[in-house]
């Protein structure tokens, strides 16, 4: 922690978490000790802070600051990785992990990725369609180390319903493996259907590409490059034909994250850069994070289609899903997104009208969307979708067509708390943290 003399004594920030869940949770996936669905936000209470969350089908995988990773919800497949096959409505340590610093995890369907601070892969859960990428068809309920990539440094899982993608550090060309269900096309390892693959293979199209992150969902994949551009593959967006090989959205748009749902997909830009060089390189970003998305309005998940504005114009013969701007979002500035199967969530964020960012040497976009990610991420929860389950947290089971802001019954109004939330099928997770000065 960066050190700030202050009448000759150093000032440090102390941390202050709060954790709510709602939606689905006949399985256990909200942590609340009780197998029921959930209308509103539920507040935790966790006897540690957490780093990151990853929400699956029904279970959810958590990752601390002090580099413990623990599960919950449904563990029938082995997903939870404790073991046994079996499900837990509470919060238990992976004991494999004991001995491993875990820097990133991802929850699927049924099935779990880990990746550790050294490069290693590790999978657990369900191996029916080779999703595991162990060589066989096998379920693991602890996991186990995915030997292809013993001479590779790993950098990203996601896992998908299906299948998994995998994202290798400083490869290029060679930098993204998919492996398990192939029948849509989201591995992106042939032109021909694959029914699926059980072993790591390379996604095509990305010979000439720095990918700096990847998605899955569903039978969905994508990927964003380090200029800000999105590529998707596996079936198709608004009853397009399924993509065997990575696509590259036609767009003027530079994007800086993405989200998979089962039949859509949030994007999230960054507008307007301008970049002046020098000794030093000077960047400045003015204007609004913006959410447009791809897909279908299924349960009105993707806001309304009446009021919807595209982003670009297709011909009569494109068979690329429409881009499309979600309604009800004008002037309001938005720094993170998250899907779950048919809902979707974002945070909004208070940007200044413009700053500007100094890079010594030179600057990449993916130094630029981690420094806005730090500094912006705070706000207020909207979602919208398929609320059946209570999973829009706004207090009952209805489908919401646009965004509305949910209730945290939090008190705290602060520049220096951030929110983060996270989307798994039916259910979703919200996380305020706050900064406290304090003196030592």
């Amino acid at each position: 922690m960066e050190e700030i003399e202050v009448n000759q004594s150093s000032e440090s920030k102390e941390e202050e978490q709060r954790v709510w869940s709602w939606g689905a949770g006949t399985d256990g996936q909200l942590g609340t000790g009780c197998l029921q669905d959930e209308l509103s936000p539920q507040l935790l209470h966790l006897p540690f802070s957490i780093s990151t969350l990853a929400c699956g089908g029904a279970h959810v995988l958590a990752l601390t600051s002090c580099g413990r990773v623990f599960s919950w919800g449904r563990g029938t497949s082995g997903q939870l990785g404790r073991g046994d096959m079996v499900n837990s409505s509470y919060l238990k340590p992976i004991s494999f992990f004991d001995g491993y610093s875990v820097t990133q995890l991802s929850a699927g369907w049924s099935h779990s990725g880990f990746v550790s601070d050294s490069g290693c892969l590790f999978t657990c859960g369900d191996g029916s369609f080779g999703q595991l990428g162990h060589g066989d068809y096998s379920s693991y309920c602890s996991p186990v180390k995915v030997s292809y990539f013993t001479n590779n440094n790993v950098q990203q899982i996601a896992c998908g319903m299906r299948h998994s993608l995998v994202l290798l550090k400083d490869c290029l060309g060679n930098q993204v493996y998919g492996f398990g269900s192939g029948k849509r096309g989201q591995l992106g390892i042939s032109k021909d259907k694959i029914r699926s693959v059980s072993l790591p293979q390379v996604t095509n199209g990305f010979e000439d590409v720095e990918i700096v992150g990847i998605s899955a969902n569903g039978d969905h994949s994508a990927s964003l490059s380090a200029n800000g551009h999105l590529y998707t593959w596996g079936k198709g967006f608004n009853k397009t034909s399924d993509s065997y090989i990575p696509q590259c959205l036609s767009s003027s748009l530079c994007f800086s994250k993405t989200a998979l749902g089962w039949n859509h997909t949030l994007l999230l830009t960054v507008t307007r850069l301008y970049m002046t060089c020098s000794w030093q390189s000077s960047i400045s970003v003015a204007g609004d994070g913006e959410v447009f998305m791809l897909g279908g309005s299924n349960h009105g998940v993707l806001s309304d289609p009446e009021k919807m504005s595209p982003a670009k114009p297709l011909s009569e013969n494109s068979n690329e899903a429409a881009l499309e701007k979600v309604s009800g979002l004008d002037d309001t500035k938005v720094v993170q997104i998250a899907a779950g199967a048919e809902h979707s969530a974002l945070v909004t964020g208070n940007f200044q009208p413009s700053f500007f960012i100094y890079l010594s040497t030179y600057f990449s976009l993916a130094h630029l969307f981690s420094f806005l990610n730090a500094i912006a991420d705070n706000g207020i929860i909207m979602t919208w979708g398929w609320g059946e389950h209570g999973q829009l947290g706004l207090g009952n089971t209805s489908d919401q067509t646009k965004p509305k802001a949910v209730s945290l019954d939090d008190e705290v109004q602060s520049n220096d708390a951030s929110f983060q939330v996270y989307c798994g099928s039916g259910f979703t997770y919200a996380i305020r943290t706050l900064s406290l000065p304090s003196q030592t």
